[in-house]
């Protein structure tokens, strides 16, 4: 069965930074693209970021442009969001997931993760 496991999530003031990660195992890592979504309370769970299979192909919200990186290790078997300048708005349940073939945008993935919280203080 595979796992994808967020980890890295936390409370943070605004402004800090904090680094995501999720380690995938059971299936062949670097055949898959990899995203990040996130669910704030009450809202959709929306997209925030997307890498491709080798990492040559990535795709952001515009609402992190510029303040958060997504990167790939495909030896370790996990994807990663750096993500700097956090704002009260970013606070939500960070979820990774993983997308047989290529990167999208949309939750059209095969697995997910269980999420990790993200929670910025103003």
């Amino acid at each position: 069965q595979v796992q994808l496991v967020e980890s890295g999530g936390g409370l943070v003031q605004a402004g800090g930074s904090l680094r995501l990660s999720c380690a995938a195992s059971r299936l062949t890592f670097s055949r898959y693209g990899m995203g990040w979504f996130r669910q704030a309370p009450e809202k959709e769970r929306e997209f925030v970021s997307a890498i491709s299979w080798s990492g040559g192909s990535t795709s952001y919200a515009d609402s992190v442009k510029g303040r958060f990186t997504i990167s790939r290790d495909n030896a370790e078997n996990t994807v990663y969001l750096q993500i700097n300048s956090l704002k009260p708005d970013d606070t939500a349940v960070y979820y990774c997931a993983a997308k047989y073939g290529g990167l999208a945008t949309t939750k059209v993935y095969d697995y997910w993760g269980q999420g990790t919280q993200v929670t910025v203080s103003s």
